[in-house]
């Protein structure tokens, strides 16, 4: 197959961090990987047509939340399965971002997770299972406080710490005076001080640790520069299997990014791309500018090979005013898919290498596959703006049957990421009375890691080694499909107003290019262009209505 199976590099590569005109909407997609915010959190990035789910743990007699994942755990461990599985279905490409960046972030975090857990793991063995009776009935206590502190009752919430206190005192006195000797007796002490010194060390593991993902959670919000470190994908010998998978994985990510397939998802647009909000067609008949002469022969091909150039002329301008950056202007081969689809396919075969459909194919597709079924060919001009916060893309696909020939030009527009990951860590914080003066108030700042938090992590510490074990007891999250990084959790860009000016004002330049364009080949091949003239003039009208419109939705 022309996708599986071959190796897209030349060899080990050192991994870039991020791409130019990108670094916001990579960075704030990376910096989930490293969140300690609750899993829950995922579901408000939820969009109107892409939404994750957060599935809990199967396990019935082993449900705690002390199993249960946080944001940054989760969304690690979903993105890796996902975008690196040896089996995976395709991905949509990730427009405006660099989906490798991302998912190297997610290997850096799982990493730096388990280099905290094995510390944890030893801690654990040492003060917990070799004295396993004392560590459950800490524990015990610890989800008797827990369960007190969730009543409403400020009654139970207090009698909470007070129980956490007997349990303390008690365990204080055991310790001082037991009524066993001998070999029992330094078991029973230690059962009951080896938790407690167990728990501290774990506590500053606990907070290294989150202290150091919250630094390089804010890093990349902050544009610091984090790099991540994954020092497992590239192989230092011809043995390491496993370093040498993770590495052609990466490499097929990267292929797949740069792949000219995309899919048509009905009302959702273009998968990666975002809804198609408004269209203008121009559509005339092919009548000879000399009554005595037939117009000279030509191809779709050939009409779409002048427009192709048109636009990559749409930096320049009589004025030095800015204006647009330089597009990616692209030859697309669109498929259509379900609107509820759960998976795609790319084209394969030998008209396909590395998942890029060859240049034959495209001609052969835009000449040929107009009407009925197949696969239909596109020409797009995008413009990554706003640091990749905004993607507008233009497609363009022309089609002539019997005598009339159609240009149709359709405007998608791809958001910003969702304003929950760009929201930077901040310590937590409530509001206590002051001692003397009573009737004031004032912040204090709650400690970084709390105590359940610690031993959330010391439970799920010796479990890591296999991540299934704890899909099964905790829980995970499930990406939504087709699945691509950057579209998955994407707002809309009507919310912002110079978002949304971008986008409409972009349409009108590049129609009238495309006009252009087609009209200069029109006269060259001896059409009379009269027609086309004047519907070009009505759509450059129309252009200008300033209200962003659901084209496939047709509720404009």
């Amino acid at each position: 197959m022309a996708n599986d199976g071959f190796d897209f590099s030349p060899g080990a590569q050192i991994p870039l961090q991020g791409s130019a005109g990108q670094a916001v909407a990579t960075n704030a997609l990376a910096s989930a990987a490293y969140r300690d915010s609750p899993v829950e959190e995922i579901l408000k990035a939820n969009n109107e047509w892409h939404k994750s789910q957060v599935k809990e743990g199967d396990s019935k007699l082993f449900k705690s939340a002390y199993f249960k994942p946080n944001l940054g755990e989760a969304f690690s461990r979903a993105v890796q399965e996902r975008m690196l599985g040896g089996d995976r279905k395709a991905l949509i490409q990730s427009f405006g971002t660099d989906p490798q960046t991302v998912v190297e972030h997610c290997l850096s975090a799982t990493g730096l997770r388990k280099a905290r857990d094995t510390r944890l793991t030893l801690v654990t063995v040492f003060c917990g299972f070799l004295f396993l009776p004392g560590l459950l009935l800490w524990m015990l206590a610890f989800r008797l406080r827990d369960a007190l502190n969730k009543s409403k009752d400020t009654a139970f919430r207090a009698l909470g710490g007070i129980l956490l206190a007997v349990v303390g005192i008690g365990a204080l006195v055991l310790l001082i005076k037991l009524p066993v000797t001998g070999l029992p007796a330094l078991y029973l002490r230690g059962m009951i001080i080896a938790p407690v010194i167990g728990w501290v060390l774990a506590k500053r593991i606990a907070e290294t640790s989150a202290k150091d993902m919250r630094s390089r959670w804010e890093g990349l919000l902050s544009g610091a520069g984090v790099i991540a470190r994954i020092p497992d994908s590239v192989p230092k010998n011809p043995n390491e299997t496993a370093r040498e998978a993770l590495r052609q994985g990466l490499e097929k990510l990267s292929a797949e990014q740069q792949s000219n397939s995309v899919f048509y998802a009905g009302p959702k647009g273009v998968l990666g791309m975002g809804t198609r909000w408004g269209s203008w067609q121009l559509a005339e008949n092919l009548v000879s500018k000399d009554p005595a002469k037939e117009i000279h022969q030509f191809r779709s091909w050939d009409l779409i090979r002048v427009i192709h150039d048109q636009l990559k002329m749409l930096e320049r301008g009589p004025l030095n005013t800015g204006g647009f950056p330089t597009p990616s202007v692209k030859h697309w081969i669109v498929s259509p898919v379900g609107e509820n689809a759960d998976s795609v396919s790319r084209p394969d075969g030998e008209d396909v290498a590395t998942f890029q459909v060859k240049p034959h194919e495209i001609q052969r597709i835009c000449n040929h596959q107009q009407f009925g079924s197949g696969d239909r060919h596109y020409l797009g001009v995008q413009f990554t703006l706003w640091d990749g916060q905004l993607v507008i893309t233009m497609m363009i696909t022309v089609t002539v049957l019997h005598e009339t020939l159609r240009i149709e030009v359709t405007g998608h527009a791809l958001g910003p990421v969702h304003g929950l990951f760009l929201t930077k860590p901040e310590a937590e914080t409530k509001t206590v009375k002051k001692a003397v003066r009573f009737w004031e108030t004032r912040k204090v700042t709650l400690p970084l890691v709390k105590a359940s938090e610690v031993v959330r992590l010391a439970l799920r510490a010796p479990l890591t080694w296999y991540p299934p074990v704890l899909d099964y007891l905790g829980g995970k999250i499930v990406l939504p499909e087709p699945f691509g990084l950057r579209h998955a959790w994407a707002a809309q860009p009507w919310n912002h107003r110079f978002m949304a000016d971008d986008a409409l004002r972009a349409a009108a330049p590049v129609l009238r290019a495309v006009h252009s364009a087609a009209i200069r080949v029109l006269e060259e091949n001896g059409v009379d262009t009269e027609r086309f003239d004047n519907r070009s003039m009505v759509l450059s009208g129309l252009v200008q209505d300033p209200a962003p419109k659901k084209a496939d939705v047709y509720d404009a």
